[in-house]
């Protein structure tokens, strides 16, 4: 990968590779997990324990082929539960398509015919660089041969070996300590283990799957992006059998956690990322980004950037919209076009419509946030929070200097800077009387052409009606912004 982050922790549908493969593994729900780590252990073992709690941890101090890897493994579970008994399955860590149902058809397969081996094998039209599987006139698997070692007749085999395998656990203890490197890598090969199983009088069998795919690895970045690209398709196409109208699949992203109900609608350019659930007959798009968000019923969300957010029933969102985490937008609500929010709790039917930040704060239910609203939570050194009441009315160009309450019913002025507590049902306000200084524009803009158009304006006699009296009951109550 040609990265600082080990290979199998890239990410690919919401999970690292190796993420997707445990969650294969756990389907299946097995006695104990056992995870091989070597190089970059410390970025991979506790990412294993994270996705697989009370996983083991088998540490491969020189990387000596797949034979010596597993070795290890049954090593450290030898010393922590004891030697393997039953079925034990080994998978690689960066095959992210496996699923849990390929795994679970292997050992239903290998249980029922009571084998030694059974290997998860399919057809490819170029096996170049796969092991090959070797069969006799009777179907059964005698070896796996390997690129460096295969001869000309067994190179055109396009029967391939996924590296997936199931193994009786009393016989893998036994032929792991009898395999040998003698081979063209100087390796120890876990496909060595079918000739000792042959060898023995073992039964070898394969499980043959169409789906060829899910056996893929990624080597780089190309491979892991069309992988995705794959993944994606699938978790699409999935979601779309399920009862959701997917408008574009091709510009449509989400991850394998999320969760959607029948009739959302998504809108083409949007990305759902992360534990996004979205409620029945909420429309998402165009154009969103939502990573961990909460979508309730019947919501709509517009051109909006969201994550670890909660949009509330029948709310509308956007367009243009910035939901940071902590944001939660009761029903009805509305947060509307360019507004921010950031650990803010907006009430039921609470709107703040436009072009506003609102961080730190609660909004109660009915409320109206005027356009321009700055919730300022920060001194310089602490953040500090806004509650403003139940169907208050606040003005447009308002600045709440937080620590502040604005109580139930309350308004505050257009272009109010509110540092001090406004009690219920008050108006708060905090500019003076406008004043107009006459022909300033003559004197200090003369020959340009906002000077011009003014003194035509003069000489026409074009002057507005002119009042002593400062107009705080209609005009300072009046700021607040239409919804």
């Amino acid at each position: 990968m040609k990265s600082k982050t080990m290979k199998v922790l890239h990410p690919i549908g919401g999970r690292s590779m190796v993420g997707h493969v445990l969650h294969a593994a756990l389907a299946v729900h097995p006695d104990r997990v056992v995870a091989v780590v070597g190089h970059g252990r410390d970025q991979v073992g506790p990412h294993v324990l994270e996705q697989a709690p009370g996983a083991l941890l088998a540490v491969q101090e020189t990387q000596e082929g797949t034979g010596h890897a597993v070795r290890v493994a049954v090593e450290t579970l030898a010393a922590e539960v004891g030697a393997p008994a039953g079925t034990v399955v080994v998978m690689y860590g960066d095959t992210p398509l496996l699923q849990g149902e390929t795994i679970a058809a292997l050992v239903a397969d290998h249980t029922a015919g009571r084998r030694a081996v059974t290997v998860l094998t399919a057809q490819v039209d170029n096996p170049f660089g796969y092991g090959r599987i070797i069969r006799d006139a009777d179907g059964g698997v005698t070896a796996i041969v390997e690129e460096k070692d295969a001869t000309a007749e067994q190179a055109s085999v396009r029967e391939i070996n996924s590296g997936v395998m199931a193994f009786d656990g009393s016989f893998l203890a036994d032929a792991l300590g009898r395999i040998t490197n003698d081979n063209a890598k100087g390796e120890y090969y876990l496909t060595d283990v079918v000739g000792l199983a042959r060898e023995a009088g073992q039964p070898v069998g394969a499980h043959l799957i169409d789906d060829v795919i899910q056996t893929e690895g990624a080597n780089d970045r190309v491979q892991l992006a069309a992988l995705g690209r794959e993944m994606n398709r699938r978790i699409v196409e999935r979601w779309m059998r399920d009862g959701v109208t997917v408008m574009d699949p091709a510009t449509t992203w989400i991850d394998a956690d999320v969760v959607l109900e029948p009739d959302v609608t998504i809108l083409p350019g949007t990305q759902l990322l992360g534990a996004t659930v979205v409620a029945e007959d909420a429309v998402v798009g165009p154009d969103c980004t939502l990573k961990d968000v909460e979508v309730g019923r019947g919501a709509r969300v517009v051109r909006t950037h969201g994550e670890l957010a909660v949009v509330g029933e029948g709310a509308t969102v956007g367009p243009f919209a910035f939901l940071r985490p902590g944001t939660e937008l009761g029903r009805d609500g509305k947060i509307g076009t360019y507004v921010e929010t950031k650990n803010a709790k907006i009430g039921d039917g609470a709107k703040v419509p436009h072009l506003s930040y609102v961080g730190d704060a609660e909004i109660g239910d009915g409320t109206n946030i005027g356009a321009g609203t700055i919730f300022a939570n920060y001194d310089g050194v602490n953040k500090h929070r806004t509650t403003v009441g139940r169907h208050a009315r606040t003005g447009s160009n308002n600045t709440f200097i937080a620590p502040v309450t604005i109580g139930d019913g309350a308004s505050t002025g257009g272009g109010t800077v509110v540092r001090r507590d406004v009690p219920p049902g008050a108006l708060a306000v905090s500019t003076g009387p406008q004043r107009n200084l006459e022909e300033w524009v003559l004197s200090r803009r003369a020959g340009t052409a906002q000077g011009d158009a003014a003194a035509a304006a003069l000489a026409a006699g074009d002057e507005p009606s002119h009042s002593d009296e400062p107009r705080l009951g209609r005009g300072e109550g009046s700021g607040s912004q239409s919804t």
